[in-house]
C-alpha cells in the first residue's frame, strides 16, 4: 500500500478470522452501497449476509448518513453518567414503542456482547432487590451464541469457547439444543419437531431448584451455530415453564431484532414476550455501533427503590447512547418504517426459502434451513478436516462469484439486507450454488 514501507496487512489481529490464510488472498472491501460492496478494484460484490446480520437497511444509506453527520456537527459526545441527550431519550420511546406490551424500559450499550453482560447483570440485580440474593443460577442453551463477554460465553454453549477461554462463570447450566437433522432437514421456518425439548428445563429447576435460578436466556432463532429456527411451540413451552417457576426469560434478538424474521422482534413473531429483549446489530442497520437491552416494567420498578439521588444499577458504558449512534438508530427507523422493510422481509420469506432450497441436491449438502430472511447450509466435512470446505466456498464466493457469505465450520450463513429483491435473490443462489459446485 501507499506511504508505508512495510506490509500493512500485518498490523491488525483480525477478529474470528484465520489470519494467515486471510493476508495470503485479501478480501478486502472499499466501498458499499445498497445491496454491494465494491473492492479496491471497483468491481461489485454482493452482500449476502448483511454485513454480519446488521445492514438490514442496506449499506450506506442517504437519510442514516445525513443523520450522522448533522449530528456530529451538533453534539459529539455527553456523558451518560448523570447528564443525558435528547436523541438517547427519543430512540429509547421508539424502542418500547416497537418492542411487545410491557418491555417499557430500555438500558443503552455499545454491541450485543454488551447486551447480554447487561441483561444478565439486571436480572441478578433484580433478584438481589427483591430479596433473593440466593437466586445467581444462569440457565443458557447447547450452541448458543451470546457475545464475547464472559457472562455471554458463559451462557453460551459452543465448544470452541470453553476450549480455549475456560467455562467462565460459575452457576451455570444449559438446556439442550432443539436440532436433529433426522426429524428436521430441509425445514422451511419451524420444524414441527422439537418442542418438547423445552420439557428440559424442568429437570434443570429440579436438579438445582428454583430458587437458586436467576434467569434463562436464549436466542429465539439460534443464529450464529447455523440458523436454527425454533420448533413450533417451542418458546411458549419455555415461556410457561419459567412462569411456573418464578424464572426471567432473557430473549437475544441480536439477530433476529429489527425485520430479520418478518417483524420488529422475534418475540412478535412468535407471540412470546420475555422479560427482556437484548438488542444490538440492525438498529443502526450498521451504521454506528449501539446494543441495549428493553426491560420489563416490573423489573426496573424493583430496582427503582432507596434514595432519589442513589444511583439504581451500579452498571454503563462511557458510550451508552452515544449521541451519533442514537442519531443512527432514529434515521434507521425510520427507514424500515417508511420503506416497510419488515413487512418486505415477511412477503420475500416463501421466494428466498423456495430459492434456497433449489440448491439440496448440490454437492456436499446435508441440510437447508430458512426462516425468514435468514438461512442456513450445512455442508459435508472436506477430507481435508472439518470447516476447510466451508472456507473454500467462501473464498470462491468471493473471489470467483462476487459474493460475501458468513461461514461456521461447514456451515454457510445467508442473511441478505432486508431491501432484497426477487431478482437480487435468484442472483444470490445462483452464485452461491456455484460456489458450493466449485469447493468440492
Amino acid at each position: 500500500m501507499e506511504g508505508s514501507p512495510r506490509n500493512d496487512l500485518d498490523a491488525w489481529w483480525m477478529p474470528f478470522t484465520a489470519n494467515r490464510a486471510f493476508k495470503r488472498a485479501p478480501r478486502l472491501i472499499s466501498e458499499a452501497d445498497g445491496l454491494y460492496y465494491r473492492d479496491a478494484g471497483g468491481k461489485k460484490i454482493l452482500d449476502g449476509i448483511a454485513g454480519l446480520w446488521c445492514c438490514n437497511a442496506g449499506h450506506n444509506r442517504a437519510p442514516i448518513v445525513a443523520a450522522i453527520r448533522a449530528q456530529a456537527g451538533r453534539l459529539d459526545y455527553a456523558p451518560p453518567f448523570q447528564f443525558g441527550h435528547e436523541p438517547a431519550f427519543a430512540l429509547a420511546a421508539r424502542l418500547a414503542a416497537l418492542a411487545p406490551a410491557g418491555l417499557d424500559h430500555v438500558f443503552f450499550c455499545n454491541s450485543g456482547s454488551e447486551a447480554i453482560d447487561t441483561a444478565l447483570k439486571i436480572a441478578l440485580a433484580y433478584r438481589h432487590a427483591r430479596g433473593e440474593a440466593g437466586r445467581t443460577q444462569l440457565i443458557g442453551r447447547e450452541r448458543g451464541y451470546h457475545g464475547v463477554g464472559f457472562g455471554g460465553i458463559s451462557v453460551g454453549g459452543l465448544p470452541n469457547n470453553r476450549k480455549t477461554f475456560g467455562h467462565g462463570l460459575s452457576g451455570i447450566d444449559h438446556l439442550p439444543h432443539t436440532y436433529d437433522r433426522a426429524h428436521q432437514a430441509f425445514s422451511v421456518g419451524e420444524p414441527e419437531w422439537g418442542a418438547h425439548r423445552a420439557d428440559d428445563l424442568e429437570r434443570i429447576v429440579a436438579l438445582h431448584d428454583a430458587s437458586t435460578i436467576a434467569a434463562v436466556i436464549v436466542e429465539p432463532m439460534a443464529g450464529s451455530t447455523g440458523d436454527l429456527p425454533p420448533p413450533v411451540g417451542y418458546l411458549k413451552r419455555l415461556r410457561e415453564i419459567c412462569e411456573r417457576h418464578g424464572l426471567l426469560l432473557i430473549f437475544d434478538e441480536v439477530i433476529t431484532g429489527f425485520g430479520r424474521l418478518g417483524t420488529a422482534f422475534a418475540a412478535e413473531r412468535y407471540g412470546v414476550t420475555p422479560d427482556m429483549i437484548c438488542f444490538a446489530k440492525g438498529v443502526t442497520s450498521g451504521a454506528v455501533p449501539l446494543g441495549g437491552v428493553i426491560v420489563a416494567e416490573p423489573i426496573h420498578a424493583a430496582l427503582m427503590q432507596g434514595p432519589e439521588r442513589a444511583i439504581e444499577l451500579f452498571h454503563g458504558y462511557t458510550y451508552s447512547g452515544h449521541p451519533l449512534a442514537c442519531a443512527a438508530g432514529l434515521a434507521a427507523l425510520d427507514l424500515y418504517r417508511d420503506e416497510g422493510l419488515f413487512e418486505r422481509a415477511r412477503s420475500l420469506e416463501p421466494v428466498f426459502a423456495e430459492a434456497l432450497m433449489s440448491l439440496r441436491d448440490a454437492p456436499n449438502v446435508l441440510d437447508i434451513r430458512t426462516c425468514g430472511l435468514a438461512a442456513g447450509i450445512d455442508l459435508a466435512p472436506h477430507p481435508d478436516g472439518p470447516g476447510a470446505r466451508g472456507f473454500a466456498v467462501m473464498e470462491r464466493a468471493f473471489h470467483d462469484h462476487d459474493l460475501v457469505v458468513r461461514i461456521s465450520g461447514d456451515t454457510l450463513a445467508l442473511s441478505p439486507p432486508l431491501i432484497v429483491g426477487a431478482d437480487d435473490i435468484a442472483g444470490l443462489v445462483e452464485r452461491l450454488g456455484k460456489a458450493i459446485r466449485a469447493a468440492t
